[in-house]
């Protein structure tokens, strides 16, 4: 265990900072799932924008590689155009 007063505090702050990346990672992740069963093409435009913002902010925060958050905006943007 860390015997620093600084080690210690480093312990507290990864925690907090892991449990909000994996709630931000989880929502997002729903986000796309939701996006994908959706048939309306509105709805699903409207949705796009904001599960691509999502996307950009977990690459922003290294929760995700950028290239991973650009495969799935641009294969969700794939899908949203096919839609009619």
């Amino acid at each position: 265990m860390a015997n620093h007063k600084s080690a210690l505090k480093r312990v507290r702050a990864n925690e907090a900072k892991r449990l909000r990346n994996r709630y931000q990672h989880k929502t997002t992740r729903s986000m796309v799932r939701k996006l994908r069963d959706t048939d309306d093409k509105v709805t699903a435009s409207d949705l796009y924008k904001k599960v691509s913002s999502a996307l950009d902010k977990l690459a922003k925060r290294n929760v995700i590689h950028k290239n991973k958050a650009s495969n799935l905006k641009s294969k969700l943007a794939k899908l949203v155009n096919k839609l009619a």
